[in-house]
């Protein structure tokens, strides 16, 4: 039998630091269907449901974007406000709360919190 050369074990530990590492963070399931980030109000309201409580968080400067007469999207010159939201769903006293945050309509950061009651 062939021993591995250290070679081929550079080459294998290079390969599996390349590879993208998903965190758990950036999904959350309700039921059998997945949101995850950048999803908008309207997709997790439809998938999760209503939430139990949403709260304002506060407003955040974010980039103003054109939509051109072809669809062609470019940056333009400043920055709008947009609402900060943080909506807690409660899936029971044995799972744990999950708070999502929202800047403007898009999913920005999942969350765990204690367990729910």
């Amino acid at each position: 039998m062939k021993r591995p050369t250290w070679a081929a074990l550079a080459v294998a530990v290079l390969l599996l630091a390349v590879v993208p590492v998903v965190q758990a963070g950036d999904t959350m399931r309700c039921g059998t269907r997945i949101v995850g980030n950048g999803d908008g109000k309207d997709k997790v309201r439809a998938l999760c449901g209503e939430p139990t409580s949403i709260s304002f968080v506060g407003i955040q400067s974010a980039p103003r974007y054109y939509y051109g007469p072809y669809d062609y999207s470019y940056f333009g010159p400043g920055l709008i406000d947009v609402p900060v939201e943080i909506w807690t769903y409660n899936f029971g006293s044995s799972k744990l709360l999950r708070k999502l945050r929202f800047v403007g309509d898009e999913l920005d950061e999942i969350r765990t919190d204690g367990y729910g009651y």
